[in-house]
C-alpha cells in the first residue's frame, strides 16, 4: 500500500465497523472530517484496487484483502498507542494523534519487538481490541 492517505480509510473503515457493521460513506467523511466527495472519490479508487466494495448510498463492505490490511493498520497503531501510554508515559488524550503520525513510519519488524516489549497487550489504551495479526 503506498499511500498514507489510503490507509487512513481503511483504518478509519475499520475502527467505524467495530461499532457498526452497516458503515456508510458519509460516516466515514464524518470520522475522517473530510468532504463527502473526497470522501467518494477514494472509496472509489479504493473499490478498483479490490479492497473495499462500494456503491454510492450502500453500505460498505472490506474485501478480504482490504480487512487484512486494515487489521494489520490497526494492529500497529493499538501497539503504537499503548507503547506511548505504557513505555512513554504520554498523557492519553495526546496518543491517538501521535500514533496516527507514527503508524506510517514504522516497520512491521518494530511494531513486533514493540508488541513483544509490552508483553503482547490485548488491547489499547482506549479499552479496544486490538486486533490478531500475524
Amino acid at each position: 500500500m503506498e499511500s498514507a492517505n489510503k490507509e487512513d480509510y481503511l483504518r478509519g473503515i475499520y475502527h467505524l465497523m467495530e461499532d457498526d457493521p452497516y458503515v456508510k460513506s458519509v460516516d466515514l467523511a464524518d470520522y475522517l472530517n473530510i468532504t463527502k466527495p473526497s470522501v467518494s472519490e477514494m472509496l472509489q479508487q479504493l473499490n478498483r484496487e479490490g479492497l473495499v466494495e462500494y456503491k454510492k448510498y450502500s453500505k460498505l463492505k472490506f474485501t478480504s484483502k482490504g480487512k487484512k490490511i486494515a487489521q494489520k493498520l490497526t494492529f500497529k497503531h493499538r501497539i503504537i498507542e499503548s507503547f506511548l501510554k505504557n513505555i512513554l508515559r504520554i498523557n492519553s488524550e495526546g496518543i491517538h494523534e501521535e500514533a496516527h503520525k507514527l503508524e506510517h513510519a514504522f516497520s512491521d519488524e518494530a511494531i513486533e519487538k514493540l508488541r513483544r516489549l509490552l508483553g503482547n497487550p490485548q488491547e489499547d489504551p482506549h479499552g479496544k481490541p486490538i486486533p490478531k495479526f500475524s
